[in-house]
């Protein structure tokens, strides 16, 4: 199904819609800040098996991340925050990063990988966040399968793609090509993994 929203208001009913989908262990394709993602409710196995199963991975290993609705939601899936990476958190987001962060015991245990850390975004994107807002909880976010992100630019294409693999693709608009920054604050000196959307200046 392709279901347009407006990208600034999105309509509550669609939201709805959207939300019992992803309740009910829905796969959904999304817009964000950055490129199209693919994602589902965090603590639906079976949606989080369709997820790693679309893009060949295993769901230990793979880099799968989190959108978060703010900064408060965002704290309870990593372990404490200090001062300076607060600031720097608060700095950037909602924003083009992805932050990787140790995972607290929130995770959901098939999402924790062998270096316990979690990928958390918080988009500046209004549809991607009303979602999180609407479902309570943060969304399992991965990058679509493939390669060819050039075609992951138009929803109409996505969904010629996609409608037999996802339940909902979101007509949010027009995708970017180019992903999130992401940024290991894991240890000491905070190291770009990769350098996308998001400019870094520390």
């Amino acid at each position: 199904m392709l279901l347009k929203l407006h990208p600034q208001n999105p309509e509550p009913r669609y939201l709805n819609m959207i939300k019992e989908c992803l309740l009910d262990g829905g796969v959904i394709i999304y817009p964000t800040d950055t490129i199209y993602g693919i994602g589902c409710d965090i603590f639906q196995h079976k949606a989080i098996e369709r997820i790693a199963r679309l893009k060949h991975i295993d769901t230990q290993k793979a880099q799968l991340s989190f959108v978060c609705y703010d900064l408060s939601d965002l704290s309870k899936y990593t372990k404490s925050i200090d001062t300076p990476l607060y600031r720097i958190l608060k700095k950037y987001l909602p924003g083009p990063y992805t932050f990787i962060l140790p995972a607290s015991k929130q995770v959901p245990k098939i999402l924790q990988s062998k270096k316990n850390t979690i990928g958390l975004r918080i988009p500046n994107n209004t549809i991607a966040l009303s979602i999180v807002q609407q479902l309570g909880h943060p969304l399992l976010s991965a990058s679509l399968p493939g390669e060819r992100v050039e075609e992951y630019t138009d929803p109409e294409i996505i969904h010629a793609n996609f409608e037999k693999l996802v339940d909902i693709v979101i007509d949010g608009g027009i995708g970017g090509i180019t992903p999130s920054t992401i940024i290991d604050c894991t240890h000491d000196g905070y190291e770009i993994v990769r350098m996308g959307a998001g400019e870094w200046e520390e």
